[in-house]
């Protein structure tokens, strides 16, 4: 199965028994929009609480460091999701941000039946899908069964050493501006991970918000990779979360997905490492 679906494939499959639609759109006013409107059966996931455990100190694990497994399966159960269940997530960033989170960490724990909805909120209530206001009722389960994290991580000790070895490759998915340290919208300092190369996250995505062609996906990271294996290569973000839409870019270009650096910039940038600005 693909990771991503257009929303003209999810329409036929509506209403289906074991298909549940997650909404993961996030920012401060998330949860007041999905009470205003969703996809129709969508149930809610919320990035700060659900998709992530913050702490009071994100110089160890960054701003969105994971809930531990059994937390995460747990969170599962109570959606109604199981090993049989087709996932489907949606965010309203072409699902850029918790949409890929959620589904990084569903893969992470071993379930393959997971798609992101490509082109996010807008675009699917745009291609004519019901939504709703109504308040949806999950039918909660036992939590998902799970034996840890299954996909690859990197520490901040494994990204220093990563960064400065040619053997190696971290890519940073922040924006140009960010990546240079130009501009800092959310972290305390500006700049990036010396060493790391900038292969913005909005690069996988067309004019219109949707994912480039599986074959132009798959020419892009095969020439920024060059040889490396995908154990050498890391992804990262200001927070492990737009990280995980070029991890699914990667996915769906038919290639074996890499490390995540889940602390990212915003653990990196308060550790007291050293901090690179410019191209470099």
């Amino acid at each position: 199965m693909k990771p991503i679906i257009k929303p003209q494939e999810l329409a036929p499959l509506l209403p289906q028994e074991n298909l549940i639609l997650i909404d993961a759109r996030s920012g401060p006013t998330a949860r007041d929009k999905y009470k205003n409107e969703h996809l129709q059966g969508a149930l809610f996931a919320d990035l700060e609480t659900d998709l992530a455990r913050p702490t009071d100190n994100p110089a160890v694990g960054g701003r969105h460091p994971l809930p531990s497994p059994a937390e995460f399966a747990a969170f599962l159960g109570q959606l109604g999701i199981t090993p049989e269940s087709r996932v489907v997530v949606y965010d309203d960033m072409s699902g850029a941000n918790a949409a890929a989170r959620f589904w990084w960490m569903l893969r992470a724990l071993g379930h393959q039946n997971v798609q992101v909805l490509d082109g996010g909120y807008e675009a699917t209530k745009e291609a004519g899908l019901p939504v709703s206001s109504q308040t949806e009722q999950p039918h909660p389960q036992p939590p998902y069964p799970q034996h840890g994290w299954q996909l690859p991580m990197a520490t901040v000790e494994e990204v220093e050493q990563a960064a400065q070895n040619p053997d190696n490759l971290v890519i940073d998915v922040r924006a140009a501006a960010r990546f240079r340290g130009e501009v800092e919208p959310i972290d305390l300092v500006a700049g990036h991970i010396p060493g790391a190369v900038n292969i913005p996250y909005t690069s996988n995505l067309d004019s219109k918000g949707f994912y480039l062609p599986q074959e132009e996906l798959r020419t892009k990271y095969e020439n920024a990779l060059g040889n490396r294996k995908p154990e050498k290569v890391t992804v990262h973000c200001g927070s492990g979360v737009t990280a995980c839409h070029t991890l699914l870019a990667m996915d769906y270009a038919g290639l074996e997905m890499p490390k995540l650096y889940v602390g990212s910039w915003s653990e990196w940038s308060r550790s007291g490492r050293t901090i690179g600005t410019g191209e470099e």
